[in-house]
């Protein structure tokens, strides 16, 4: 867990994989947080997994249709706050002309206005199981809480969503939201990985994602 005040939000950034949107390209977040002079890190959404999903990084609107099904949004705004959403409510433009400057597209919640909002009996069946971790918290605007567990591995059993969201709130976040996890959940800071990533679940080993959201300058 990192606890993490910054003066403003543009210190609370998103890194793409060789500095440029698109499917399928890839890095490790230890690669993306070095190549943007980057203090901490963790992974992020994985956009360019799938076609669909809108995407704002760093103030700029790269993607705006929408998943299938009934997901949830994070939308980092230029006060340092942050507010999850309906994706199927969400127009991206008016987001970005609205003054977000990240929007990420995973999910779901896990802390909305200071209580959980996900629990065993409404997580999908894989999402039940305890696996690694990535999560994004505010507890006031500028002041935030990430959060990366391990798993998989005879040392961590891994966080079920319901878990990770009692973690959340008890750190203090009034907003909370479930990034990547699996594979790609890894935590790096000052040029090391500080936790244990589990590459295809069978090796301590980074994944190589799209993106990353980190603390720089």
């Amino acid at each position: 867990m990192a606890d993490v005040t910054v003066s403003d939000v543009s210190f609370l950034r998103a890194g793409l994989a060789n500095g440029v949107f698109g499917r399928n390209i890839k890095e490790t977040t230890s690669d993306i947080a070095k190549e943007n002079n980057a203090i901490f890190a963790i992974n992020g959404d994985f956009y360019g997994f799938r076609d669909s999903g809108p995407v704002i990084r760093n103030g700029v609107l790269y993607r705006s249709n929408k998943r299938s099904g009934s997901n949830d949004v994070l939308a980092v705004y230029n006060d340092g706050s942050f507010v999850t959403m309906k994706e199927e409510n969400v127009d991206a433009q008016n987001l970005l002309d609205s003054g977000v400057l990240q929007l990420f597209s995973f999910g779901p919640t896990l802390v909305d206005n200071g209580q959980i909002s996900v629990s065993a009996n409404q997580e999908v069946e894989q999402s039940m199981n305890s696996n690694p971790r990535t999560a994004i918290g505010m507890i006031s605007p500028l002041h935030y809480v990430f959060v990366v567990s391990d798993g998989r591995t005879s040392e961590s059993a891994g966080l079920s969503l319901a878990q990770l969201a009692a973690v959340m709130q008890d750190a203090g976040c009034q907003c909370a939201y479930n990034l990547d996890g699996g594979g790609s959940s890894t935590m790096w800071f000052m040029g090391d990985v500080v936790n244990n990533p589990t590459t295809n679940g069978n090796s301590i080993s980074e994944r190589k994602v799209s993106d990353i959201v980190y603390i720089g300058q």
